[in-house]
């Protein structure tokens, strides 16, 4: 080799060679292998080079380790020194490209250009981040603490409210218990007395519609006996087409026969118990009259309501009972009577309905009704009480109220107890410091919609504009990795996605100053992602002398 030569080598490497004496590109943990040695060893299979081949801008090694300076092997790592900011990694083809990619430029040594150093601008501007996270770590871990203090003492108090309660709570079933006993002695009596006043009122009503439908009966038999004489035979059935049995136009003897429960004839008083039950469904008043057979509002009734103490006769049907069809009295000629009369008659065109209206109040007369005036709803209501019953229905009213306060302070104690177990049964964190959190709700707006957190409750959305609020799942559990159990949350179960799953919401916790939802979004379908600041969740601060005994990052 020529003096030349080796003069120029030696320049070579020399430039090649970092200001720590390492070979350029080599990080400090890695030194041990570059220095003090007559040869070099790649880092892959162990393949010994001479040492002033490192960094000669040939690639030696198959893993490129013994070019760590240079771009001439493609898969070797050129490492950033970037003080004050922290060391990094880049490719090694990066090396002398023209384009700065150390922040100290180191990568472009080269001469070709001229690199700016930006770590310590870098490094400022992280230091100022750190700061101001070790501040804001600072306020929230005192809050933290108070925090921590409220919620062991709520849980103290709880304990101890507890245990007051489980063992007051018997005094509470006693009560219950004896106030229930004496509802039930109370409303013994006050069942029975208004039951027997109930029954003796069903009883007058029961008269007063056996009444009614005597008279109606009576009426109906007047109609029915079309020649006045206190009976009704066949023949006069058979002057009523709807006892056609067989359809065939006519009712035959046998027919009649059949409705008179195979008698000649009837009287008013076998008429009433014997064939109108049968026949009320299928007899057919002539117009004008069947009004009068109907039961409703309007409906003739008895002049005046009976007592629940009087028996209500049954009516009678004068002797003079007349409703021939014009003319008070009616003559003899009952064949004649018959001739004119249709078999259809209530279909005939031909019949004076008035006449037959005026017949019919003529008959009402007789009965001793006045058919103009309707029954009142009134002489329908049962009479009230007398005062024994009052006073038995008071006592009891009283035994009801006090059973029923009773009742709703057992029924109060009870749901103390069963809340107090499920805050019990919460994980509130170690030391109890998410307790702040529960029982409150925190709101996030963007320009669509309004989300809520509700820790250990619900998240739900709504539309900004307004309207239904939307599940987004209930309290699940913590979500966090095992090293880091509380840095997450898990609502499940909210309301389910049209023809998809049913919602959920991921939280992740961080520290902060304040209780807030920072952010809201939907990473995937139906799955929902909130960010959330929280005292709770800052760790105490490290030694102001230990964050700067450092000088770099």
């Amino acid at each position: 080799m020529s003096l030349l030569t080796g003069l120029v080598l030696v320049l070579a490497v020399t430039s090649l060679t970092s200001a720590t004496g390492r070979p350029r590109g080599v990080p400090i943990e890695r030194a041990s292998l570059y220095e003090g040695n007559q040869e070099f060893k790649c880092l892959s299979n162990g393949h010994a080079i001479p040492m002033e081949h490192v960094n000669d801008d040939y690639c030696d090694c198959e893993d490129g380790s013994d070019e760590p300076g240079t771009s001439a092997c493609p898969n070797a790592l050129f490492y950033c020194e970037n003080r004050p900011y922290k060391g990094s990694y880049i490719i090694s083809s990066r090396v002398n490209d023209g384009i700065c990619d150390c922040c100290d430029g180191s990568d472009e040594y080269d001469g070709t250009i001229k690199c700016d150093n930006t770590c310590e601008q870098m490094f400022a501007a992280i230091r100022a981040a750190q700061e101001q996270f070790l501040k804001k770590q600072e306020i929230g871990y005192k809050v933290k603490l108070d925090y921590i203090q409220q919620g062991k003492r709520t849980k103290d108090e709880k304990v101890a409210r507890l245990s007051d309660l489980e063992t007051t709570k018997e005094v509470f079933v006693k009560q219950r218990n004896e106030a229930e006993e004496k509802k039930n002695l109370a409303e013994t009596p006050e069942k029975e007395a208004k039951d027997k006043h109930e029954a003796a009122w069903n009883a007058v009503l029961d008269e007063r519609k056996k009444a009614k439908e005597t008279d109606v009966a009576s009426i109906a038999f007047a109609e029915l006996d079309a020649n006045s004489d206190g009976i009704v035979d066949f023949p006069e059935i058979q002057n009523h087409m709807e006892f056609d049995i067989d359809n065939d136009g006519t009712v035959s003897d046998e027919e009649a026969k059949e409705y008179l429960e195979e008698k000649e004839e009837m009287n008013l008083e076998d008429f009433t118990n014997q064939v109108w039950p049968n026949i009320k469904e299928i007899y057919k008043a002539p117009e004008g009259v069947e009004p009068l057979l109907e039961e409703e509002p309007g409906t003739p009734d008895v002049p005046e309501p009976a007592k629940m103490d009087d028996p209500v006769p049954p009516p009678t049907i004068p002797d003079d009972l007349d409703i021939a069809e014009g003319g008070d009295e009616r003559e003899d000629d009952d064949e004649g009577y018959l001739d004119d009369r249709d078999d259809d008659h209530y279909d005939d065109e031909d019949e004076d309905e008035e006449d037959m209206e005026d017949a019919m109040e003529r008959a009402e007369r007789k009965l001793g009704r006045d058919v103009s005036t309707p029954a009142t709803d009134e002489e329908e209501k049962m009479p009230d009480y007398d005062d024994e019953i009052k006073a038995l229905i008071s006592a009891a009213d009283e035994a009801r109220t006090q059973y029923n306060e009773a009742d709703r302070k057992l029924k109060d104690f009870e749901k103390e107890i069963t809340d107090i177990n499920k805050y019990m049964e919460l994980d509130m964190g170690p030391q109890e410091e998410f307790s702040a959190l529960k029982d409150k709700c925190f709101e996030y707006t963007d320009r669509e919609y309004t989300y809520k957190l509700c820790p250990f409750d619900k998240c739900s959305q709504r539309p900004k504009s307004g309207g239904i609020e939307t599940s987004l799942g209930k309290w699940g559990h913590w979500y966090g990795p095992k090293e880091d159990k509380y840095s997450a949350m898990k609502y499940e179960n909210g309301q389910g996605c049209w023809n998809g799953p049913a919602r959920s919401c991921h939280v992740n916790m961080h520290c902060g100053e304040d209780n807030a939802v920072t952010s809201a979004s939907e990473p995937s379908r139906c799955e929902y992602q909130f960010d959330f600041t929280t005292p709770s969740l800052c760790a105490e601060p490290q030694g102001q002398a230990a964050t700067h005994s450092h000088t770099e990052l």
